[in-house]
C-alpha cells in the first residue's frame, strides 16, 4: 500500500495536472467580454466553444470579434455580407498547429472586413502564443487585420510579433482538438466545419489558478 508520503504526492500531481490543464495561463479578467462558438461538422453538433476576449489588453481587437458574434454591426461596406460570424466556416486547419476561420464573405481564406472598414493596425503584441487555445488574428502582413482568426492548438512562439493574441478558450478546448483533427485535403477540412450560431456568452468567468491556491493552502 501507498505510504502517506506517496499519496501526499499522488494527489499534489493530480491536482496540478488538473489545474494546468483546465485552467488558462493568462490572466483571466471577469470584466472582459465572454463570446461562444456552437460548432457543427459535417451537419452535425459537434459542441460549444467559449471564449474570452482580452479587452483589457487589446480592446479594439476585442471589439471587433465580440460585434462580429453578435452581428449588431449590420452590412460590411467592403463585402457587403453581414459582419457576422453566423454560418461561417473553418476553412484551413493544420494539425498540430491551428484551426482558422472568419471569413465570412467568400469563406475560403481570401475575404472578410472588420467592423472599422475593411483592414485595421496591430493594437499590440503583449501576449505571446505560449500555449495551446489562443485566440489570435489572422493577416496578410503588418497592419491587415479583418476578420479572420485562429485559435492555436500548440505553442507557436514563431508567430510572436507578427499575429495579435486577442482570447483565449476558457470552455470547448476539447471542440476545438476535434476541429483540429477533422480530415483535410491540403488545409482545407473535406467536411464543412461551420459555425452555426454565436453570440455573447453567459459562461461565468473560470477561477484562476491563483484563487485555487489559496483555497488549496
Amino acid at each position: 500500500s501507498l505510504s502517506m508520503r506517496q499519496l501526499l504526492i499522488s494527489v499534489f500531481l493530480c491536482v496540478w495536472l488538473c489545474l494546468y490543464f483546465l485552467f488558462p495561463s493568462k490572466p483571466s479578467n471577469p470584466s472582459n467580454p465572454r463570446v461562444f462558438f456552437d460548432v457543427d461538422i459535417g451537419g452535425e453538433r459537434v459542441g460549444r466553444i467559449v471564449l474570452e476576449l482580452f479587452a483589457d489588453i487589446v480592446p479594439k481587437t476585442a471589439e471587433n470579434f465580440r460585434a462580429l458574434c453578435t452581428g449588431e454591426k449590420g452590412t460590411g461596406p467592403t463585402t457587403g455580407k453581414p459582419l457576422h460570424f453566423k454560418g461561417c466556416p473553418f476553412h484551413r486547419i493544420i494539425k498540430k498547429f491551428m484551426i482558422q476561420g472568419g471569413d465570412f464573405s467568400n469563406q475560403n481564406g481570401t475575404g472578410g472586413e472588420s467592423i472599422y472598414g475593411e483592414k485595421f493596425e496591430d493594437e499590440n503584441f503583449c501576449y505571446k502564443h505560449d500555449r495551446e487555445g489562443l485566440l489570435s488574428m489572422a493577416n496578410a502582413g503588418r497592419n491587415t487585420n479583418g476578420s479572420q482568426f485562429f485559435i492555436t492548438t500548440v505553442p507557436t512562439p514563431h508567430l510572436d510579433g507578427k499575429h495579435v493574441v486577442f482570447g483565449q478558450v476558457i470552455k470547448g478546448l476539447g471542440v476545438a482538438r476535434i476541429l483540429e483533427n477533422v480530415e483535410v485535403k491540403g488545409e482545407k477540412p473535406t467536411k464543412l466545419c461551420v459555425i452555426q450560431l454565436c453570440d455573447l456568452s453567459k459562461t461565468p468567468h473560470l477561477v484562476t489558478r491563483e484563487l485555487w491556491s489559496l483555497v488549496l493552502i
